[in-house]
């Protein structure tokens, strides 16, 4: 049994490693190979009278390997609760996070290794953005504009630069310092040409790929921005206009993530981010939580990216088509795979810190 951490997760993982992975595994969803159980989240009151503690877990399958993927976060609301406003979130204290991956053997059962999930979590992620890029974006694709320059705007690039031969990346973000060091640390890392830009239309106008990777609670995408050609991937559907669907020639979603039950008093959809959700609590302790949004895209009238593979919807077919790419579903087999793609390698080479097995198992039947 072993325990991992990010240090270990970001030595031994590759972006083309982490993308391959996840193909495979995706495609072993049309035979069974693989196997999926979209996220769902709990909402319990906490000890603040403006937050909520929100539990999720998301499981999958896929090469031998089982995972269970958890998180444990307190979430507050810092603006208007009535609008939506920001989420932030810690566990324990601000700064602090709790997110989990666990992997056990489907062969035996044996639990197999405990993985911290922040760095596999921006990896798996971006990987995503990769293999939607391969799966649409145009061959010939040289020029990328990025929307953002935090974490994931990082993976995404790795990503896309590992699919597609990008000459040169314009970046816009709010922090003029942010973007100035997101473009000079990526083009020394990738010895490629990075530009900062100050209006997030000019990071945008020209490029054959688009990627929008912020927090943001309000688009950063807005429809006449888009050019024929152009390949788009988002991080949240808050980033980008409702209105933006119509100029897609073809959207793909990642996989189907919400659940076919019906809402109830205590299974609610759509509340801050969560697709589904059993919420507890008094409705005076509710009365904190946002007001569930109906959802921006209309995913449920899109092929997903195993139609595409499978040639039951078609992907780009012309050269002119806008082309779109949701990154969201299949979460639980991300984690299968790349966790195990992870766990593989860091056995291999000695890495993680190995803990005693009868931590884990025990001989009373369960």
């Amino acid at each position: 049994m072993l325990l991992i951490n990010n240090e270990v997760v970001e030595k031994v993982l590759t972006m083309r490693e982490c993308i391959d992975a996840q193909e495979q595994a995706f495609a072993g969803l049309l035979t069974g190979a693989a196997i999926g159980r979209p996220r769902l989240d709990m909402y319990v009151p906490c000890d603040r009278d403006d937050g909520y503690y929100r539990w999720g877990s998301v499981e999958g399958s896929s090469g031998g390997i089982l995972a269970v993927r958890l998180k444990s976060d307190i979430l507050v609301w810092p603006r208007d609760k009535g609008a939506g406003g920001s989420e932030q979130k810690y566990c324990i204290e601000p700064g602090t996070y709790c997110g989990l991956v666990f992997l056990f053997s489907t062969g035996n059962g044996e639990p197999l290794a405990l993985l911290n999930d922040g760095h596999l979590q921006h990896m798996r992620v971006g990987g995503a953005a990769g293999i939607g890029t391969r799966l649409l974006a145009r061959e010939d694709a040289r020029e990328l504009g990025i929307i953002g320059s935090g974490g994931m705007a990082r993976t995404f690039l790795e990503a896309i630069l590992a699919v597609r031969d990008i000459r040169r990346v314009r970046v816009h973000s709010r922090n003029a310092e942010n973007r100035e060091r997101f473009a000079r640390e990526s083009a020394q890392r990738h010895g490629i040409e990075v530009v900062a830009v100050d209006d997030p239309r000019d990071a945008v106008r020209g490029a054959d790929i688009v990627a929008t990777c912020t927090d943001s609670m309000t688009p950063v995408l807005q429809p006449d921005w888009l050019e024929p050609g152009m390949h788009v991937v988002v991080l949240t559907p808050r980033e980008i206009d409702p209105a933006i669907v119509r100029r897609f020639d073809v959207a793909v979603q990642q996989g189907r993530e919400e659940m076919p039950m019906a809402e109830t008093e205590r299974f609610r959809k759509g509340i801050s981010g969560s697709p589904q959700a059993y919420v507890a609590g008094s409705a005076e302790e509710q009365s904190r939580l946002p007001r569930p949004k109906p959802a921006r895209l209309p995913t449920q009238d899109w092929p997903v990216y195993t139609d595409v593979i499978s040639g039951k919807a078609p992907g780009r077919t012309r050269e002119d088509q806008i082309t779109f790419y949701y990154t969201v579903g299949n979460w639980g087999v991300q984690f299968s795979s790349v966790g195990g793609l992870v766990y593989r390698k860091a056995k291999a080479q000695g890495l993680g810190h190995a803990l005693p097995l009868e931590w884990f198992i025990q001989d009373i039947r369960n």
